[in-house]
């Protein structure tokens, strides 16, 4: 990764990697940053995808963020499930949908 890289992890991103209580990151700051360009890709990715099963298969948008989630989670995972979580938000904000994930206990 090159010093003059200006590109801003979003806090809820880094937050994944903090260490409790002391705060010091678990991982380098080269490492989270190839972390979060995938997620944010993955985000970007499975965006069209929502849209064609809010659509096609008529289930809610919440529903969607479920299966894009438990999707994530399978036998060949690139993401972990915290990470996971994190795109299904950015995936909702993406998309525009509105939902209370902080209060979506069926998940997270």
């Amino acid at each position: 990764m090159s010093e003059g890289c200006q590109l801003e992890i979003p806090d809820s991103f880094t937050a994944l990697y903090v260490q409790r209580p002391s705060g010091r990151l678990r991982a380098p700051r080269a490492e989270i940053l190839e972390r979060y360009q995938l997620c944010e890709d993955l985000a970007q990715l499975v965006t069209e995808t929502a849209f064609t099963m809010l659509h096609q298969l008529g289930i809610t948008e919440v529903q969607v963020l479920e299966r894009c989630y438990l999707g994530m989670l399978g036998d060949n995972a690139i993401v972990g499930p915290q990470e996971a979580q994190w795109v299904v938000r950015r995936l909702a904000e993406l998309c525009n949908w509105d939902i209370a994930l902080d209060v979506w206990p069926r998940i997270f």
